[in-house]
């Protein structure tokens, strides 16, 4: 039997934690214990709130969605390369000041380097 009270959040939760690949929407039902029809009204309000895609695909011979989180949940990975995170000047940084981050090399080139490896 379907659980009552679905709510959208229990549905963006699985899905940010599905990953990059996001997860079929009939195996999304089956995860949070939901029929199609309530689990589809979640579904389509969080895509109105621009917070999901779906993206139409053939899986097991019938046609379904997959299901992915527009943001993904940041890795620690991520904020420690941050050169700003361990930097010796950080006390000293801003804008006015002798040491700028619209100056700052080591924060450039990190940038480049996110923006090239994402565009790949």
């Amino acid at each position: 039997m379907a659980r009552r009270g679905t709510t959208e959040q229990d549905v963006l939760n699985i899905v940010m934690n599905a990953g990059e690949c996001g997860v079929i929407q009939s195996e999304l039902w089956k995860t949070i214990t939901a029929d199609s029809r309530e689990g589809s009204r979640a579904i389509l309000r969080l895509e109105r709130k621009k917070l999901i895609q779906r993206k139409k695909e053939l899986f097991d011979g019938r046609w379904t969605y997959r299901v992915s989180a527009k943001r993904r949940i940041p890795k620690v990975a991520t904020i420690i390369a941050i050169p700003c995170s361990f930097c010796d000047f950080d006390n000293r940084c801003s804008d006015a000041g002798t040491v700028s981050p619209n100056k700052c090399n080591k924060l450039t080139f990190w940038l480049t380097t996110l923006v090239i490896n994402n565009s790949e």
